[in-house]
């Protein structure tokens, strides 16, 4: 196995090894872990690319997330990610399934807004447009890093709320429907998640995270861009321009991502699956402390 970086600090191109060699053979497996445990982003070119394969590797790292009410693939293991409709047609640009793929582009980590959040997500291309529609990544473990260490200190403690809501109504009030609200209410979690593995911290944060226990609503909010701004500077950002057989695994506890836009009257198909964070994962840690 080869890893090729790609970007400062984070990210590398694994070569040599499949998807469908980590989902049968235990030494790829430990080796792709190593390097998604030290790498956080792992980009795999040239794959033959299906449900099941993407499932089975998936599956290898921890349990799988079902798709969340009122999304294509709900209930299955598969986030469909596209501009296609039902019966085959390119949808309009006020279509939700529009609206997602712009409330996409917002920096985020996902299923922060979960019960469970995840521990990683993996993307396939399945059919894409010209040009356009690139997906960057930000390292939020190298954000802790840069961060002054009072400031580290408070965040170790502090508590922040996130809701699927509230990043959705920054792109349209109706885009997250009552059905979603009802099924994915506010949640909390620190400001920091900890790997375990090497005992690296990260910046937990999202656009999904809207308070943070014991401030004020305009502090925290002020608070939170701040540290969204300072973890997505231009110059730690990896920008991954998508070929066809590309599979992109990335470690929720550790980076931002945020989709770009592209021509919408050309279909862009992706598909996600995304593993949930378990104990091993260093999950117990972020929760907030138990208040009784």
């Amino acid at each position: 196995m080869e890893l090729v970086p790609l970007a400062d600090g984070f990210g590398v191109e694994v070569k040599g090894v499949s998807l469908l060699d980590v989902a049968i053979d235990a030494q790829a497996y430990t080796e792709v872990r190593k390097a998604f445990e030290t790498h956080s982003l792992l980009v795999f070119r040239d794959q033959q690319i299906a449900d099941d394969v993407q499932v089975a590797y998936s599956r290898a790292f921890g349990p799988l997330e079902l798709t969340k009410a009122a999304s294509v693939g709900e209930n299955s293991f598969y986030s469909r990610l596209t501009n296609v409709g039902s019966q085959g047609e390119i949808v309009p640009p006020d279509h939700r399934q529009v609206l997602v793929a712009k409330a996409n582009a917002l920096w985020h980590t996902d299923s922060s807004f979960k019960k469970t959040p995840a521990l990683a997500s993996v993307l396939t291309a399945r059919v894409l447009p010209d040009a356009g529609g690139e997906t960057e990544y930000t390292s939020t473990r190298l954000a802790w890093e840069r961060l002054p260490a009072d400031l580290q200190e408070k965040l170790k403690r502090a508590v922040a709320t996130h809701s699927y809501a509230n990043s959705r109504d920054q792109i349209h009030p109706d885009l997250a429907n009552a059905e979603e609200r009802k099924a994915l209410p506010p949640v909390r979690w620190r400001l920091n998640w900890r790997n375990p593995s090497n005992d690296r911290r990260a910046l937990y944060v999202a656009s999904h995270a809207y308070a943070i226990d014991g401030m004020d609503d305009r502090d925290a909010r002020q608070l939170l861009a701040q540290l969204l701004d300072e973890a997505t500077r231009p110059e730690f950002v990896y920008s991954h321009k998508w070929r066809q057989g590309d599979a992109v695994m990335w470690d929720n506890r550790a980076m931002l991502h945020r989709g770009r836009p592209w021509d919408y009257s050309r279909e862009r198909s992706m598909v996600r699956t995304t593993i949930s964070a378990t104990e091993a994962d260093g999950l117990s840690e972020v929760k907030p402390p138990v208040t009784h």
